[in-house]
């Protein structure tokens, strides 16, 4: 998998925000992407030494619309821990 296919989009959440001070950061990524991809991925575009990755795939919610009830899709999130130094520059 390339390196732009592998990576959806940074998370700019509260939570997410938070964790940047500890090196932390919040990625959506595909499904079929492993740790070893993902890792690949955001030292290739962002040009920083990843220590650790931690995924998990998020539940879809069921939602109501009008009279009908159906369910967002699952999608899955990493957790991109840095080296000590290392920044993402968000600017």
């Amino acid at each position: 998998m390339e390196s732009y296919s592998v990576l959806n989009s940074l998370l700019r959440t509260e939570k997410g925000v938070l964790q940047a001070k500890d090196n932390k950061y919040f990625f959506s990524v595909r499904k079929e992407a492993n740790k070893i991809q993902i890792k690949k991925a955001v030292e290739d575009i962002y040009k920083v030494k990843v220590l650790d990755v931690n995924t998990g795939v998020m539940p879809g919610k069921l939602k109501k619309v009008r009279a009908q009830q159906g369910k967002t899709s699952e999608w899955k999130k990493a957790v991109v821990t840095l080296k000590d130094g290392q920044k993402i520059d968000l600017a």
